[in-house]
């Protein structure tokens, strides 16, 4: 059974010029076939309205993950399309591909993956640096005020709090002015303040600089910052939340456990697990060489 949801456009979107939508998936399935068939996504279409803050949320094995490297250019789909912006990412090649996300696409980790060796200001404009891109020392300089930066700049990531090396790897991967800014697990290594303090800062990031961020988290409360949370299971959307609160988003993950425990419909996820589907530098930063 496919998914035909489109989420979260506020408006109707068969209205919806195709200029507003930062990312679109249109009848999105992977296929992965390792010692038998197993579909981590299963007919998702979904689009993202441009400087929008969604949130991917689903339990272990339900295709977040997965959804977020297709969505990124990071993998294909087996079926269907991806666009990012005017550009049909899926159709792409792979060293075109790669190219795409250097110049086009924003990355933020859980392990904030920073080179130890380079101070806070080159690892901020290392991909525009690796791209062979001038730096915009205006913009750059913006987003260092913003995130809080400006006495780091001169030190290394192992001087640095989890928090600050955190905000170090957002700066990085606004510097480009990307048209989509895609997190995982942005916070999964920080403590709860910390973690909100992050979370705060990305919502502050898409208000005041309309960039478009989509956040891939299994925790409910980190979904609550964002606009809007799609709720992924068995390879599928389903539901969308608009402005939810982290207690109606924990009672949708309970809602889910119980199904899974009683053999209901979404029982079994099919999704890779987590950990197989994630981002990780080598296949972004490392593909910008």
């Amino acid at each position: 059974m496919s998914t035909q949801t489109q989420a979260p456009v506020r408006r109707d979107p068969r209205s919806a010029d195709a200029r507003d939508v930062a990312v679109r998936l249109e009848d999105v399935s992977r296929v992965f076939r390792r010692g038998g068939e197993v579909k981590a996504l299963d007919g998702v279409s979904l689009s993202v309205p441009r400087g929008s803050f969604l949130a991917v949320m689903g339990r272990s094995g339900s295709g977040k993950s997965t959804l977020l490297q297709i969505a990124a250019g990071l993998d294909v789909p087996t079926s269907g399309s991806v666009w990012i912006g005017d550009t049909e990412v899926s159709s792409l090649r792979e060293t075109p591909r790669t190219r795409f996300r250097r110049d086009r696409v924003g990355f933020v980790f859980q392990g904030y993956n920073l080179l130890p060796s380079l101070t806070v200001e080159e690892n901020i404009t290392l991909p525009l640096r690796l791209a062979g891109t001038a730096v915009d020392r205006a913009w750059v300089g913006t987003l260092v005020e913003q995130t809080g930066l400006a006495d780091l700049l001169h030190r290394l990531p192992g001087e640095l709090s989890g928090g600050q090396q955190q905000r170090v790897a957002i700066t990085r991967a606004l510097g480009p002015r990307p048209d989509v800014v895609f997190a995982d697990e942005p916070t999964g290594a920080l403590d709860l303040a910390t973690g909100q303090r992050v979370l705060a800062l990305l919502g502050e990031l898409v208000a005041e600089h309309g960039q478009t961020v989509v956040m891939v988290t299994h925790d409910p409360g980190a979904a609550a910052f964002a606009h809007d949370t799609v709720v992924m299971a068995d390879g599928r959307i389903r539901e969308v939340l608009l402005s939810p609160d982290a207690e109606s988003l924990a009672a949708v993950l309970g809602e889910q456990s119980v199904l899974d425990a009683q053999g209901g419909p979404d029982a079994g996820a099919q999704g890779v697990p987590d950990g197989e589907g994630v981002l990780d530098a080598q296949g972004v930063l490392g593909g910008q060489r």
